[in-house]
């Protein structure tokens, strides 16, 4: 007493990774003797509390929080192999957090009818850690603000050593405005690029010699699996459903100047054909094709335009880095304002962060037998869902026992996942390289 800063921001954060999944659960965890006991804390702060306290932030102190957070996150990337520095790979994307309050300050209507916010996530790839996080009205379009932390992002990784870094995302985030500056700071991109008239006139008058076709990579399990009846599909034909089929994709490419930007880039291209069917009747007439654009000035040499269009796929990933932000409930709007909502969206996203790191700082070394065990774990743990994080390594029944001088902590049941977690606890209590 009192309740220094980091108490409130860990206590809001501790309450997602312990299973709660808003404000008014701490009411839950306070008066938990068990979980104060294994805190090491004696009260931790209630709901109207943690409230008032993120109403306290402005735009600046919620950027510092960040930063901090960001600070620590440079010293658990020092504990990584040095093939991890080879590239940084940075998404963003805007989410949209619904919410049914009609006194919330900064809500907006989306193009769907939805009220709520948008807030603008940042994340790296490699990792699915959020980097940066805004929250914004639900009427902003995706884009807004975003190459500010984009170049804070760059800022970090630049920071930490990454040797290339590249920047991903869909239409809304071109940036042509941009373009040009990150060139020359040696960052490369790859955008998707709305499908306008004049990129779809220039696609159309590429000779067709000049396409090639797409095969895209299957991967393959073992055992092979037998293939199933599509009954969605059976149903659509016995229904005589209007139906596309895509018949082929093809990829080319050529040079491009956006309006904003001083010099040409690679703009590759991906032509869809599109077939219709009725029932088991084809209607040629209603048969289409459609095009994708994407920017980027990764050379040839680089990056071939079929792994151009693959990397891009590959930003998809993100959607799901999103998914399971929102499950972990750290994209709510508790709170009656804007930057209180964004505060507390920051305070919670550490729940997600905690999880990731837990999994990183699991260094695969020692014995052929060690390095394999940990580095199994390590990739379990980076890619499990919150959900199973918690029911797997939290949740876990034991009793607190806490003295004078130490604290002990009794397994009371035994899981398939205990010895994952003792592995978890061993490399996570190593000390940190500085």
């Amino acid at each position: 007493m009192p309740y220094d800063e980091t108490d409130h921001i860990l206590n809001i954060a501790l309450n997602l990774m312990t299973g709660g999944t808003c404000l008014e659960h701490l009411e839950n965890r306070r008066t938990d003797e068990a979980y104060l006991n294994t805190l090491g804390v004696r009260r931790i702060p209630d709901p109207t509390t943690a409230g008032d306290f993120c109403r306290r932030f402005d735009q600046s102190k919620i950027l510092n929080v960040m930063q901090a957070i960001n600070k620590v996150r440079q010293r658990v990337w020092k504990q990584q192999p040095k093939s991890f520095f080879n590239q940084a790979t940075i998404e963003a994307d805007g989410s949209f957090a619904e919410t049914s309050g009609e006194k919330k300050q900064g809500i907006g209507l989306n193009y769907k009818g939805q009220w709520g916010y948008h807030p603008l996530v940042v994340s790296l790839a490699e990792t699915q850690e959020v980097l940066y996080l805004a929250n914004r009205s639900g009427n902003r379009p995706s884009h807004q603000h975003a190459s500010y932390y984009l170049d804070q992002a760059i800022a970090q990784c630049r920071q930490a050593g990454f040797r290339k870094i590249m920047l991903r995302g869909d239409t809304d985030f071109s940036q042509t405005e941009h373009l040009d500056r990150w060139q020359q700071d040696n960052v490369q991109f790859v955008f998707g690029y709305d499908a306008t008239r004049n990129l779809v006139a220039k696609a159309d008058s590429i000779e067709k010699t000049s396409w090639e076709v797409l095969r895209r990579d299957k991967t393959i399990s073992d055992p092979p699996r037998a293939t199933r009846a599509n009954h969605k599909e059976n149903v659509v034909v016995a229904k005589g459903y209007k139906n596309l089929k895509l018949s082929q994709e093809s990829y080319a490419e050529f040079d491009y100047r956006p309006t904003c930007c001083s010099r040409s880039y690679r703009m590759i291209v991906l032509r869809k054909e599109i077939e219709c069917y009725r029932g088991q009747l084809r209607l040629f007439p209603e048969d289409e094709v459609r095009y994708y654009f994407y920017i980027t000035n990764a050379s040839k040499d680089e990056m071939p335009a079929r792994e151009v269009i693959r990397n891009a796929n590959r930003r998809c990933n993100q959607e799901n880095t999103i998914s399971q932000f929102k499950a972990s409930h750290c994209l709510e709007a508790p709170l009656d304002s804007l930057m209180s909502n964004w505060a507390y969206m920051v305070f919670a996203s550490l729940a997600w962060t905690l999880k990731q790191w837990s999994g990183m700082l699991v260094r695969v070394q020692g014995n052929s037998s060690q390095r394999k065990k940990q580095g199994v774990i390590r990739r379990w743990v980076l890619k499990m869902e919150f959900a199973t994080y918690l029911n797997s390594l939290i949740m876990i029944p034991a009793q607190v026992i806490r003295s004078a001088r130490q604290l002990r902590l009794r397994l009371l049941a035994y899981r398939p996942t205990v010895e994952s977690l003792l592995i978890l606890h061993e490399q996570i209590a190593m000390p940190l390289r500085h």
